[in-house]
């Protein structure tokens, strides 16, 4: 499958998402709107504080992590390849009379937006694995942070992907050899949406994230594993302390990873 029939169907899914996600109760806007950040523990933990940092935040969706970023006093800017989420994003932004910046644009092709160098570059949750290769994510990561700049990502762990709907066997490779093709029918945020669209995604390994932003002189300074998601998105799950496990499962999958990475200072 070529570049650009899996970057089409891709965003048209994207593109139709928007309003079903944000009516659902998962992203819960009405109470966003109120005050609550849609930002996990997880994240918090690791992000510090951003009062006056410049603040870009990757693969954004409508916006409310990027909003949420500017409530903790960054200076946010949100990129999506999604038209209408950016539009529901800016709509968003003026509506809480924040100062975030939105851009329509695809993550691959960020170079070519000519931006200036920020503080912090995050993203999370359901990014990398519509990327088919991490090679010039990684690039343009290092290219648009300031010197002694940090990465902070989190993502649901490569392990679970290799796992049927109902994980009950393996399914698919851990290593990004071959594209995922699947037909997908409602939405995480909603299982019984009218929705229905080819999509195409790759299973990037923990190896791969790390070897493609080392190896543009990022440095590893934070990792970890973590047995529960933060969201209740996946088929047989079940409540937990911290959120959510696989029934049967409890305690013995990775579902989330986390890693904060640096570059490094200018000589």
């Amino acid at each position: 499958m070529n570049e650009l029939n899996y970057a089409e169907l891709n965003k048209k899914m994207w593109n139709d998402r928007v309003d079903v996600h944000t009516r659902s109760a998962m992203y819960d806007l009405p109470n966003f709107l109120k005050g609550k950040s849609s930002l996990k523990d997880i994240e918090l933990a690791i992000l510090g504080d951003l009062k006056g940092k410049r603040v870009l935040h990757l693969q954004c969706h409508f916006g409310m992590d990027t909003l949420s970023l500017a409530r903790m006093g960054a200076k946010a800017t949100g990129i999506d390849f999604s038209e209408k989420a950016i539009e529901k994003a800016r709509e968003l932004n003026d509506q809480l009379k924040l100062d975030a910046h939105f851009i329509c644009a695809d993550v691959m092709k960020m170079d070519e937006l000519l931006l200036e160098p920020f503080d912090l570059i995050f993203t999370s949750y359901g990014t990398v694995g519509w990327l088919p290769e991490l090679t010039t994510w990684g690039k343009n990561i290092q290219n648009l942070l300031k010197p002694g700049g940090s990465f902070v990502f989190v993502e649901f762990h490569p392990v679970i992907w290799m796992y049927d709907d109902q994980f009950t066997k393996i399914e698919y490779g851990y290593f990004n050899r071959v594209p995922i093709i699947e037909e997908a029918h409602g939405s995480y945020a909603d299982a019984n949406a009218d929705l229905h669209h080819t999509c195409v995604g790759w299973n990037h390994s923990i190896a791969e994230v790390m070897e493609n932003l080392m190896s543009v002189d990022m440095q590893l300074i934070h990792f970890k594993e973590y047995d529960y998601s933060p969201y209740d998105i996946f088929s047989n799950s079940v409540e937990a302390i911290n959120g959510y496990m696989i029934e049967g499962l409890e305690y013995m999958l990775p579902l989330v990873y986390s890693l904060v990475m640096k570059k490094k200072d200018a000589d």
